[in-house]
């Protein structure tokens, strides 16, 4: 007898066990990282910075010593999704075109729509990278330390950073008791409907009875938060964390901005020529 495969979760802002050098890593460098890929995927998003960025983040994912156990398992319903587009945007055409005899294939729409999920799925895999190896209450710190020259306009970083530092720590927090109330709701017997009438009045009265307890949920998080907070010195601790860049940080930041500069200077001269 067999037993089915249990789908593994999502599972973010928690990281890894263990260390690597990118565990090491600042939580600065990581944002800064993150924001200068996304920018490059953002203005040029062709397949020569792809692959450079999708080469590092591999790079990174072994040194970083990130399990097959780690990912998630992709959901049946989304692969449908996935080839539904592929087949749609085929049927767009465009350039490059095969010819077959008589006949002619255009690979346009379906090159483009790779191009998109190829950049949406490295983007993903570089946000779930630094949230596998970056401790949340690093990330306050790195924040005020980013936003230093904004102090000078009057910007209130330090309250930014607290308050993103408590979205972090509440986040999964709250995804947990959410998937406990999905559990539970699941497990009350269902009471036999013969009405489509029915059925839609007991589905609104069930959506509204989940939202209640999870706002019930989230209130009470909070409040145990609160208290938390305020018997360890208050909120301007989370932020007050000594932070700053290490002689690696420095490095992964100069390789980044080789990447990126590599990538620009490429599509804007060699590839825009040819």
């Amino acid at each position: 007898m067999t037993t089915a495969r249990q789908p593994r979760p999502v599972v973010l802002l928690r990281p890894v066990p263990g260390t690597s050098a990118i565990h090491e890593l600042w939580a600065g460098t990581k944002i800064l990282v993150v924001l200068g890929f996304s920018a490059l995927l953002a203005f040029y998003p062709d397949w020569l910075p792809l692959a450079l960025v999708a080469i590092g983040i591999g790079i990174a994912i072994r040194l970083a010593h990130i399990s097959r156990g780690a990912l998630p398992t992709v959901p049946r319903w989304l692969w449908i999704l996935l080839l539904i587009g592929a087949v749609t945007a085929a049927l767009g055409g465009g350039t490059p075109e095969l010819h077959l005899g008589s006949y002619d294939i255009a690979f346009g729409g379906l090159l483009k729509f790779l191009r998109a999920t190829v950049v949406a799925v490295v983007l993903l895999a570089l946000g779930m990278l630094v949230s596998w190896t970056t401790n949340v209450a690093d990330v306050a710190p790195a924040v005020v330390k980013l936003g230093r020259p904004l102090k000078a306009f009057r910007i209130p970083v330090d309250d930014w950073a607290v308050a993103l530092a408590l979205s972090l720590r509440a986040f999964p927090m709250l995804l947990d008791e959410f998937r406990l109330l999905y559990a539970a709701r699941r497990l009350r017997p269902r009471p036999v409907l013969t009405s489509r009438r029915a059925r839609r009045r007991r589905w609104a009265i069930e959506m509204v009875d989940l939202m209640a307890a999870g706002i019930t949920v989230a209130l009470r998080r909070a409040d145990e938060m609160g208290d938390a907070i305020t018997a360890r010195g208050g909120t301007g601790l989370i932020s007050a964390a000594p932070s700053g860049p290490r002689r690696a940080d420095w490095v992964v930041l100069t390789i980044s901005a080789v990447v990126i500069v590599g990538s620009v200077v490429l599509q804007a001269t060699v590839l825009a020529g040819i």
